[in-house]
């Protein structure tokens, strides 16, 4: 199983992503890891596995999607989430987001740095859970990761 957390907040940060998401409820998403703690990429420190309760007065909903997967593909998945710890967190995609502009041609797959719900994305993608998403895409919100797994019936 691949479990999936999304959360919403109302910190600057949050508010920039809600803005550039049409009012989407979720400002951010990481993955349970299989020893309980939280993977995802953050404004505060860029991608790093953190303790589960870690943001408890942070955020104001939340909700785990489980995803099923065979063991080769949720270890893929973990794997490659292990993969990026260390990255930097992508300011500029922020920005861009609640300015509602475009990046040009912006990659969201270049792994220098991530924000949540692309580390998320591409971890889904990597492992094969995902089929590689339209390459015209330049960046992804929580509300567009959401939106796929729906589409999938998550």
């Amino acid at each position: 199983m691949i479990t999936l957390r999304f959360v919403g907040g109302n910190d600057t940060i949050a508010e920039l992503i809600r803005a550039g998401s049409y009012g989407y409820w979720a400002t951010h998403t990481e993955a349970l890891m299989p020893e309980g703690t939280l993977l995802g990429a953050h404004f505060d420190g860029g991608v790093m596995a953190r303790p589960r309760g870690y943001d408890a007065d942070k955020f104001d909903r939340e909700e785990y999607v489980q995803l099923v997967a065979i063991r080769s593909i949720e270890d893929a998945f973990h794997t490659f989430l292990r993969s990026q710890l260390g990255k930097l967190y992508d300011m500029e995609v922020i920005e861009a987001i609640a300015a509602s502009a475009l990046i040009g041609e912006r990659d969201w797959r270049t792994p220098d740095s991530w924000i949540c719900s692309e580390l998320i994305a591409a971890a889904l993608e990597a492992c094969g859970w995902l089929p590689k998403l339209a390459t015209d895409i330049n960046h992804l919100t929580p509300r567009d990761v959401r939106l796929i797994l729906s589409g999938r019936g998550y």
